[in-house]
């Protein structure tokens, strides 16, 4: 069982790299799901917590910008021993920019939400608590993905 925690500016791939890679195999607990709820934050965690109570793997796919954000998603997944994995999206602010202008309706956001989640973005470090970190880039000209292993800590 695994806790997957996407990171990544908004428009950056992380619902693509979810539907191509996890759709089949993890629950998606996104707040883009959760529009009309009051308390999103809170809601999105007691998903989290009923998915791996049930002992399935689930993906967190947001922008999950900071440790501080990730850090509730994190000792969640502690709490219930599953693997917790971050994929983290280095994409920069203008292909960004670019891929959110050719979105449609409610999948396009203003583009003041990329530069703010880009001024707050910090890489995720093992030190939050991951067990492995992968850096992912979107490869635009066919729609794959470049998923780079996690670095081997020393021993």
């Amino acid at each position: 069982m695994e806790c997957v925690i996407l990171v990544g500016l908004p428009a950056s791939g992380k619902s693509t790299f979810f539907r191509q890679r996890f759709a089949g195999t993890h629950d998606h607990v996104s707040k883009d799901l959760l529009r009309h709820n009051r308390q999103p934050q809170r809601r999105q965690e007691q998903l989290l917590a009923e998915s791996l109570a049930a002992g399935r793997s689930v993906v967190v796919d947001n922008t999950n910008p900071s440790a501080t954000v990730r850090a509730p998603l994190v000792a969640i997944a502690r709490r219930h021993g599953a693997e917790v994995v971050a994929y983290f999206f280095a994409a920069d602010a203008a292909d960004a920019l670019r891929r959110n202008r050719a979105r449609q309706g409610r999948e396009r956001v203003p583009d003041v939400a990329i530069f703010t989640v880009r001024k707050r973005l910090q890489p995720p470090e093992l030190s939050e608590g991951f067990d492995r970190i992968y850096e992912v880039r979107l490869n635009e000209a066919d729609g794959t993905f470049a998923v780079t292993p996690p670095a081997v800590p020393p021993p």
